[in-house]
């Protein structure tokens, strides 16, 4: 979709909409004021209310859209609900009036204009007998304000929602035609950006002694991958922030294997590898001035005849040993010897882990927060905070030697899973016996939040692109000069 900014909207537009505050509906004027009062629409964040005019031989359609009080987030959702109310309408272009929405900052048109652009993402190449009516018809939105031609910013903004949208992409594909090696192709486009890829092979893991994550793999015809992409934005020499992906193409739990009942959705299994995918994409795409690097482990969690058994012990890269004793405890296999590598081959001062990792998370926060755990509070401070700015909210949970010692093993370093309880916390306290001294890492569980069952905020039901724009705030924040 093309956003457009202009100085003043078409006066030939036939379809316009005009941004309204919270309680500002009042002085819209006669025409205006009246069809919000038919709607009982009182410009709440997303609230969409319509009428018709007659301007001449000239029939206008005029949308009211809510931006609440105005926040970043709020100005999100009316450009989102604007998008969603549009986009199969058969209108193929519509202007947005900012002048009669009072005194607007450029960010708040380019919030707006962020909105449109995350929700009109969608995924149709699989539906063949798509009606003419339930196709997209939406091309371009025209953005009027005070400020004028905003183009020249509007470039950073676009190139993280390209990195959602390559995420949501990679979420939602079906998992034969998405899987390890197939991954890998989807993101060889980043070169063109100047992203340095890396990829090592199952014989290259075997030899850096992978046992965590070839143990996953083993079960599956499709052999595994491990991918980095590296951004060098910022002073030559400086030590990279590295993000890590759990990159399950699809999970049947291996031999311990899941039921049947909802066993398809463990597609997106690889949700944490698709964000640092899209957020590389993302930070490449705008030129972040910070060193970045981003580590998918991908592999296939299938039950075959070789696959790995409950009670096998194996043997990470970091020469510590697992009991395995359930085999549908294998992000964390994959993640530790992505852990690994990572220090080995960057000497990160920081390290992010990303994981649709436990169910237990889910139970916990349901699907309005994603889990974070982490060593260090500057860290984790940090990255609440580019939460809280993107709207990819994060809770804080504990780390304690309390819960180290639940998976502590009779026969091994110690084992893949703890008690029922605490199962969140005792798989983030697996990964952090993988990471080094001195360095700063946290891990976000984010089991619930990378599939939605409904609509949100500036995504439809389906795949979210939790997580891109979380990773890109925090660089912008923090790793940026």
């Amino acid at each position: 979709m093309d956003i457009q900014f202009v100085a003043q909207i078409d006066a030939s537009a036939d379809v316009v909409a005009f941004p309204v505050r919270k309680g500002e509906a009042g002085a819209l004027g006669a025409l205006l004021g009246a069809a919000a009062a038919q709607a009982r629409f009182d410009g709440a964040a997303g609230a969409i209310a319509e009428t018709a005019a007659i301007d001449g031989e000239q029939a206008r359609r005029l949308l009211l859209v809510g931006i609440g009080e105005g926040s970043e987030q709020d100005l999100e959702r009316g450009g989102a609900a604007l998008t969603a109310r549009l986009q199969t309408s058969g209108v193929s272009a519509v202007q947005v009036d900012f002048a009669s929405t009072g005194q607007v900052d450029e960010e708040d048109v380019l919030a707006f204009a962020m909105g449109a652009l995350l929700r009109n993402w969608r995924l149709d190449t699989y539906r063949t007998r798509l009606s003419d009516n339930a196709k997209p018809s939406l091309k371009s939105i025209s953005l009027a304000s005070p400020h004028g031609d905003l183009s020249a910013r509007w470039g950073s903004y676009s190139a993280v929602a390209d990195g959602v949208a390559l995420t949501q992409t990679l979420v939602a594909e079906p998992p034969n035609i998405l899987y390890p090696e197939s991954f890998v192709e989807r993101c060889q486009h980043l070169a063109e950006l100047g992203v340095e890829l890396e990829i090592l092979d199952e014989r290259q893991m075997k030899a850096l002694g992978m046992g965590a994550l070839l143990g996953v793999a083993q079960g599956s015809t499709r052999p595994p991958r491990l991918l980095a992409m590296r951004w060098n934005g910022g002073n030559p020499g400086d030590a990279p922030v590295v993000f890590i992906g759990k990159g399950v193409t699809f999970d049947t739990g291996g031999i311990s294997i899941k039921p049947a009942a909802g066993m398809d959705m463990m597609k997106w299994d690889m949700g944490g590898a698709g964000a640092v995918a899209g957020a590389i994409k993302a930070i490449a795409g705008r030129k972040a001035k910070a060193n970045v690097v981003g580590v998918v482990g991908l592999v296939e969690n299938m039950p075959d005849g070789n696959a790995m058994r409950p009670g096998d012990i194996v043997t990470t890269m970091s020469g510590q040993t697992v009991e395995v004793l359930n085999t549908d405890a294998e992000g964390r296999l994959v993640l530790c010897d992505a852990i690994s590598w990572a220090q080995a081959a960057y000497s990160p001062k920081v390290i992010v882990d990303l994981a649709t990792l436990t169910g237990a998370m889910v139970i916990s926060l349901g699907h309005e927060y994603a889990g974070i755990f982490s060593n260090d509070d500057t860290l984790a401070e940090g990255l609440l905070a580019a939460g809280d700015a993107s709207n990819n909210k994060l809770w804080r949970f504990p780390l304690s030697s309390a819960y180290d010692k639940l998976i502590d093993s009779p026969i091994a370093d110690m084992k893949n899973i703890g008690p029922r309880e605490g199962g969140s916390i005792t798989a983030a306290q697996f990964l952090k016996r993988f990471v080094d001294e001195g360095v700063a890492w946290a891990h976000l569980d984010i089991a619930g939040m990378a599939w939605a069952d409904k609509d949100g905020p500036v995504w439809a039901k389906g795949a979210t692109g939790y997580g891109v724009r979380l990773l890109d705030s925090y660089i912008a924040a923090n790793h940026e000069g």
